[in-house]
């Protein structure tokens, strides 16, 4: 694979979508910050996400372990061919790095990048949610990222910097290359009766708390 690089960055604002007078579940109203624009030039990009960018439900998405969310844009080759759409692409699922060259299986939980003057460490995949769904009048669009694990993932961010698009992410470290975001994604949502994997990656230091919070769960402790 080439080297990965930042193809788009994008950001938005918190808005208000849909009829609040609709009858339809999935054509009612609802706030989200999930549709980003393209950004020209460069941005700064501090421990708490893009200058600019909001996000809606400050309980599962933004903080310092979910600074900015990356997708690869070779995705969406798939979403267009799966999807009764017509079109969709990057910032679909409200990324704010649309990235190349790498994927669920090249990226680890605990990578640290370096991207222009910036430096930035995966902390956890996405946990899909219903808003790609209800953006696209698609219900089981959930199922299907999680079924598929082209889920994305998340980075903290180490040192803050101006960031534009075309940056290399340069690979400075890889503490745990067993831990690819494929893997998490296995873990959490395939191998439900593993519990021995459970507990090796619940035991990552790098890994964030709310998906340690998950896994705890499932092994009731």
């Amino acid at each position: 694979m080439d080297n990965p690089f930042l193809d788009k960055i994008l950001t938005g604002k918190v808005r208000q979508v849909g009829d609040p007078d609709a009858t339809n579940l999935m054509e009612k109203q609802w706030e989200t910050g999930m549709f980003k624009e393209v950004i020209a030039g460069s941005v700064w990009l501090s421990k708490t996400g893009l200058a600019g960018d909001e996000v809606a439900d400050k309980k599962n998405h933004g903080g310092p372990e979910k600074s900015v969310f990356a997708y690869p844009v070779e995705h969406y080759d798939f979403w267009l061919a799966d999807l009764p759409i017509d079109e969709i692409g990057a910032g679909a699922m409200g990324e704010n790095l649309s990235v190349k060259n790498m994927d669920e299986s090249t990226v680890c939980i605990g990578d640290i990048y370096q991207m222009g003057e910036t430096i930035i460490q995966v902390s956890q995949p996405r946990k899909p949610c219903w808003k790609p769904g209800r953006r696209y009048l698609v219900p089981d669009f959930v199922v299907r990222i999680q079924n598929t694990g082209r889920t994305g993932w998340y980075y903290r961010v180490l040192q803050e910097g101006a960031v534009e698009a075309g940056l290399n992410l340069q690979l400075l470290e890889r503490p745990l290359p067993k831990w690819t975001i494929a893997a998490c994604n296995d873990v959490l949502n395939v191998r439900n009766d593993d519990l021995e994997a459970a507990k090796e990656l619940v035991a990552c230091e790098l890994l964030a708390d709310g998906w340690k919070h998950s896994l705890r769960k499932r092994l009731r402790y």
